[in-house]
């Protein structure tokens, strides 16, 4: 395992200066992530640059007198990254995949679809020509008689989410391969002027600033989670037409209050604004353009917001033939050889131990923010910050071979009660100085909350 394959380009991008060396981490055992890729280094490398830019955040606050060292725990990387498979809620565990989530053998090769989401398994079922009832043998049957290529094809262009699986020689060949392999693995850049903000009081590193969080499934709010570990006021924001997936919000939700907005009707999009008005960060999860008809994406939020810092999470990138498709961890995986490389005997696709190009995403992406606060904090403007989980898989892809630790440690759990029930989730995976032991809110039920800050009565942005 080596972290330095991740941090040193990362850490370069984060402050602007690649001569600025990357906190180089001391991990205690229990990193136990078993793959032919370094994954282990891969999430490793990830907490560490989150924890190393919440370090950052806190010298710049006076909270620290330098930059500490990064101490990592092995137990709780791994427990972090597998969350899904230690979740439970009133002692049931999350079912994690649903019928039409999977491998399945088209009639030259493999395909991987992603249905968790019912209109996304509606839109599959509708690709094959199939009942709104078909079943999973229904649905193998008719994927047997398609190719894998005629599949990802239909697929993309009827917003099913479903790929070819390619080995790391074909994705390399494709034009979509070039275009993420000339992405920063974080991308920072300033889009427009504004003054320089105050930090606000209290004693954690992000304390007093507020994040919206409009993101969905793990990569975004994961990166808004370490952000609400770290202090900040988060507010998570979905559409109430969209259904989410109750445990998969809980297990993310820690520190976060979530409320239900329907910005296709002027009241409820002026409260957006409202919150706008006074928030810190913004982080999105959706597609590139998704959100463009509401002036959401980060030149549009300069504009009327200047001196926000705007995170964004997305599957295949702003720039390439397939920026606009949709994608999930295990898709992308599928698409760029990384199941293949995984694979058990060669021949059938794998998947690596854990959903590990989303949480690394997820903490990328709230070190960026976080990175870009302070950068703003020192000396103004208005920050765009984007990360994608192909350009994650890229790197993980050129990474030298990698070994996590060989036997598996206990898992590092919390256990509370909360307004959503019991819960179990993984302890934290950021180990900042001065971090609490453990989450000290569990999350809360999805749309629960009201449209506003916690400190409502504050009247700058800053």
């Amino acid at each position: 395992m080596s972290t330095e394959h991740f941090t040193v380009p990362a850490w370069g991008l984060l402050w602007g200066d690649p001569t600025n060396p990357a906190p180089r981490p001391t991990i205690s055992p229990g990193l136990h992530l078993p793959s032919k890729l370094d994954v282990a280094g891969l999430v490793a490398g990830s907490v560490t640059l989150a924890v190393g830019a919440t370090h950052r955040a806190a010298a710049a606050r006076g909270q620290l007198a330098a930059d500490p060292d990064v101490v990592l725990d092995g137990a709780r990387l791994t427990t972090s990254v597998q969350s899904d498979r230690h979740f439970r809620r009133s002692g049931q565990p999350a079912d994690a995949w649903a019928p039409l989530s999977g491998f399945w053998q088209a009639a030259d090769g493999w395909v991987r679809t992603h249905g968790n989401y019912p209109h996304h398994a509606e839109r599959l079922r509708s690709v094959l020509g199939l009942a709104d009832n078909a079943d999973k043998q229904a649905v193998a049957a008719a994927i047997a008689e398609r190719s894998a290529l005629q599949m990802e094809s239909a697929g993309a262009a009827a917003g099913a989410v479903v790929v070819a699986v390619r080995s790391p020689e074909q994705w390399r060949a494709e034009p979509h391969a070039a275009a993420a392999a000339t992405q920063p693995l974080v991308d920072i850049q300033p889009v427009g002027d504004a003054d320089a903000r105050h930090w606000g009081h209290g004693s954690a590193p992000l304390a007093g600033i507020r994040v919206l969080d409009l993101t969905r499934v793990i990569a975004g709010p994961v990166a808004t989670r370490d952000l609400a570990f770290a202090g900040a006021d988060v507010l998570r924001v979905d559409p109430p037409q969209l259904p989410e997936i109750e445990w998969q919000h809980l297990d993310t939700g820690q520190g976060k209050r979530s409320v239900r907005l329907d910005l296709d009707i002027a009241d409820q999009c002026a409260q957006l604004e409202s919150l706008l008005d006074t928030a810190d960060i913004v982080v999105t999860g959706y597609r590139p353009g998704a959100l463009d008809r509401f002036g959401l994406n980060p030149h549009q939020l300069a504009e009327r917001h200047p001196g926000l810092v705007i995170g964004t999470v997305s599957a295949w990138g702003t720039t390439g033939p397939w920026a606009h498709r949709r994608g999930f961890d295990s898709i992308v995986q599928a698409a760029s050889g990384i199941a293949m490389i995984d694979s058990p005997d060669g021949v059938t696709p794998g998947a690596l131990p854990a959903q590990a190009l989303d949480h690394a995403a997820g903490h990328l992406l709230a070190a960026g923010t976080i990175a870009a606060l302070t950068r703003q904090r020192a000396r103004g403007g208005t920050w765009s910050v984007s990360v994608s989980l192909v350009r994650i898989a890229h790197q993980l892809l050129t990474a030298p071979p990698g070994r996590s630790d060989t036997e598996p440690a206990p898992p590092t759990l919390q256990t509370g009660r909360t307004p959503a029930g019991e819960m179990t989730v993984a302890l934290p995976a950021l180990t900042y100085r001065g971090a609490p032991h453990a989450y000290p809110d569990l999350s809360h039920p999805w749309g629960s909350a009201e449209p506003h800050w916690l400190e409502p009565d504050r009247t700058d942005a800053g």
